[in-house]
Formats: C-alpha cells, structure tokens, sequence
C-alpha cells in the first residue's frame, strides 16, 4: 500500500491533485484543508497517503498531516462513513478543532460541518470518542513536546475506564492513586484495573 507521496505538482485543484513522481502522474484525492497548504504547480510536494482499494478501482486520498490522515482513517471506520463523507468533514473543519470536538462530544459544533447530521454527529462521538482521546495521549503535549511516561498513559486509561463504569472522577482518581502505590510487578491496564476496583469495592 502506498503511504507517502513525494513528488512535483503538475496539476493542483481544489478537490484533487496530480504528483509526478520519476515520470508517473498520481491522481490523489485531498480536503479543502490541504488545498490551502499546497505550494504553485511544478513545485515539490509531499503527502501521506490512505490507500483505498475497491473491486473497480484503486484510489489515493492524501493528506498534509499525518494527524489528517489518521482522523480520516479513524471516521472510515464509523458505520455509515465511507471516504467522501470523510473528505468532508476534514473540509469542513481543522483536524484540531475535529478532535476537540470529538473528544470533548460537542455535537452542536459538529452538526455545523456541512453534511453532518446529528445522527452521524453522534455516532462519530460514540464511536471515535475513546479511541481519540487515547491518541491523543500517546501524542506528544505541545507545550512541554515531551511524550507521556507509560505508566501514566496506562493510569489515565484506567481512570476513563472507570468513569464509563459511572464512578466519580474525584472518587475514581484517589482509588486509582492508591492502587499505584500497591502494585509492585510490572504495570498493566489490567492489573492496575483490578486493583482500583477492589479498592473502591472495599
């Protein structure tokens, strides 16, 4: 599958573009957001790529970021999602303010990316919300721009796992604290789970 694309612009326009690498002409599909970023005709570009195969066609959908890509490839995954709808959305609003919005379930900012609808608003929350704000933990933190430790990555998914469960976050977050203190072995979500549940039970 092709996951990059470096080349020259020999064609640019606003819902595609063509990249001529070493004498091949790519067609790659791109959001408006993209659009904006690309540099004139006949100057050097570089995309990351989603390869989408179908029975009758290959094609190439390709983003500035690498942050683009992944949340496109994050709402393909969303029953009824298909790549226009994807490519939409990423027109219709900055990858940041998508996974802000997402991740924070502001439905009302989403209904206004035209083409969205509530339902699918919703399911875009229900489904991408966790995965979203698991990202964007293992993503580095831009102001310090140093990537989380493991075991607070693990922690922080243990406390969303027990607020899903309907305990409290204040409640959730001193069992969790003590339960850190007590596991001695390698840590885990699982092991570290387990423990936080056994403390809240007691």
């Amino acid at each position: 599958m092709i996951a990059l694309i470096s080349g020259k612009i020999i064609y640019k326009g606003i819902s595609h573009v063509i990249v001529d690498v070493h004498g091949v002409g790519y067609r790659v599909f791109i959001p408006l957001t993209t659009f904006y970023e690309l540099p004139e005709v006949s100057q050097p570009i570089t995309l990351h790529i989603h390869t989408n195969v179908k029975q009758d066609a290959i094609n190439l959908f390709g983003f500035h970021t690498i942050q683009e890509r992944d949340l496109f490839q994050l709402m393909i995954s969303v029953s009824g999602i298909g790549p226009k709808i994807a490519m939409n959305i990423l027109s219709g609003i900055s990858a940041h303010e998508l996974l802000n919005a997402i991740s924070g379930s502001n439905v009302e900012k989403l209904i206004r990316i035209p083409g969205v609808g509530r339902k699918m608003a919703e399911r875009l929350v229900l489904e991408l919300k966790e995965k979203i704000l698991k990202k964007m933990m293992l993503e580095k933190t831009p102001e310090t721009g140093a990537q989380l430790p493991a075991g607070d990555i693990i922690a922080e998914d243990v406390l969303s796992a027990l607020v899903n469960l309907g305990y409290k976050t204040s409640t959730a977050n001193d069992a969790l604290n003590k339960a850190m203190r007590y596991v001695e072995e390698e840590l885990s979500m699982d092991k570290l789970l387990k423990k936080t549940l056994k403390i809240l039970a007691g």
